[in-house]
């Protein structure tokens, strides 16, 4: 895409704005969900780290 319209007076496209804040926040969307599946990760770690410690000592945990 670019930010040229034969069909403006100024020759802006009048997308381009649009197209950009649509890119920039799909960029961050990315980044966000890259560091939330990194988190959910650790915190999987460690409930399976919390599940075998009361597993090993016969404590039972609630179960859904």
């Amino acid at each position: 895409m670019e930010n040229y319209c034969a069909f403006s007076k100024n020759h802006k496209c009048l997308n381009w704005t649009d197209y950009e804040l649509t890119r920039y926040e799909l960029e961050e969307a990315g980044s966000l969900c890259q560091a939330n599946w990194i988190e959910i990760e650790r915190k999987n770690e460690y409930i399976q780290l919390l599940q075998a410690l009361l597993n090993d000592h016969g404590i039972p945990y609630p179960v859904e």
